[in-house]
């Protein structure tokens, strides 16, 4: 464990160095006038079967995005209540106004912020801790995000470099401004460990002499094409043996950088453990094999001190060791996971909706 931390302590140095830099930094993204959402949620019936949800229950949706778990959920249970967590400001909208319509108006609280925003977002409204019935997570980008060419997210649509989910609401960086910046040693660790790219030594190296030439990179176009063009004309797959661009690995890697992804999802795991009450649910929908392995490892109770061991992650910023008593209840699991092998999409719905392929559900109950 200790030599995992230590891999990942130079890629916290350059999340503080690069958010503190006196460069300007690139202007947020401008928000798009929110839309009717084409999102398709994945595993969605599935998902509210496993939470079970009960008249008067209360539900966190810790990731709302278009909405669509967090209607099913109001829609099979009328007397439930959603709290529903999302960072991007579109998302946020999206909830208020679902909020509005007259079969959910008082039973949908929309909250804007991140997992790790989320203690004071409830403090400010009174909410205590073990009071919620179940708690949802469904991770990674949405439909919306990666259809949007604006947001940065996506190989197939040309953009600025940006992939903020936030869209700049916080502060933060770019995507374009860390690769304007960062030393080619922290680019090449977070490519390696963060988007499992084999060749990122390679990918650094070319970056960094792009930006020595002048060119900067900043559209998902540009970035694209450079990795492209350093890994040649062959064909990748990814671990579902589908075809995928050769840069696909990069553009994960500066995502979950940019957006502090990893460490995000080990505290929202802790977080689901402080505010589910005794028999509460918990279901997490993931996207790749990192989110998988720190959900997995939470409920298994390979935790060592609120990390996911033996992930390489640096919690964000809250150092639950400063709490004894929150520190106390993550000694060992309090999960009783409620299928015995990961659930995965069907046929029928990965015909329907392709993006579900690689997705797995995980369900749990805390048991104390």
């Amino acid at each position: 464990m200790i030599q995992f931390l230590t891999r990942l302590r130079p890629i916290i140095a350059v999340q503080q160095q690069i958010r503190h830099c006196t460069v300007p930094v690139t202007p947020s993204t401008p928000t798009p006038t929110p839309v009717a959402a084409p999102h398709v949620p994945v595993l969605c019936q599935t998902a509210i079967e496993y939470l079970e949800p009960r008249p008067k229950g209360k539900y966190i949706d810790m990731t709302f995005g278009a909405g669509g778990h967090t209607r099913r959920l109001l829609d099979s249970c009328p007397e439930a209540t959603v709290y529903a967590l999302d960072r991007d400001p579109i998302a946020y909208e999206l909830a208020q106004r679902l909020s509005q319509e007259s079969a959910y108006a008082g039973r949908l609280v929309p909250l804007l912020g991140k997992f790790s925003d989320l203690p004071q977002l409830l403090t400010d409204r009174n909410v205590p801790r073990h009071s919620f019935d179940g708690i949802l997570f469904d991770f990674g980008c949405s439909s919306m995000q990666f259809d949007e060419a604006a947001r940065g997210f996506s190989i197939a649509h040309n953009g600025p470099l940006d992939m903020r989910m936030d869209c700049g609401r916080s502060g933060g960086v770019s995507a374009a401004d860390v690769l304007a910046r960062i030393e080619e040693a922290d680019l090449a660790r977070i490519l390696r460990v963060y988007g499992e790219e084999k060749a990122a030594k390679k990918i650094a190296r070319a970056i960094v002499e792009a930006r020595g030439a002048l060119q900067r990179i900043e559209t998902t176009r540009q970035l694209a094409e450079l990795v492209a063009s350093v890994l040649g004309d062959g064909q990748r797959q990814d671990k579902l043996q589908r075809p995928a661009h050769l840069a696909t690995k990069t553009f994960q890697a500066l995502r979950i950088f940019v957006n502090n992804e990893l460490n995000e999802i080990n505290y929202g795991m802790l977080l689901a453990q402080e505010y589910l009450r005794a028999q509460g649910r918990l279901v997490a929908i993931t996207f790749h094999s990192l989110e998988d392995t720190i959900v997995k490892r939470h409920i298994n109770g390979n935790v060592i001190e609120g990390v996911a061991n033996p992930l390489p992650l640096k919690y964000c910023g809250h150092d639950i060791t400063h709490d004894p008593a929150l520190l106390e209840s993550f000694v060992q699991s309090n999960w009783q996971q409620l299928h015995r092998h990961v659930i995965l999409p069907d046929a029928t719905e990965i015909a329907s909706n392709s993006r579900s392929r690689s997705a797995k559900l995980r369900a749990a109950i805390k048991i104390k």
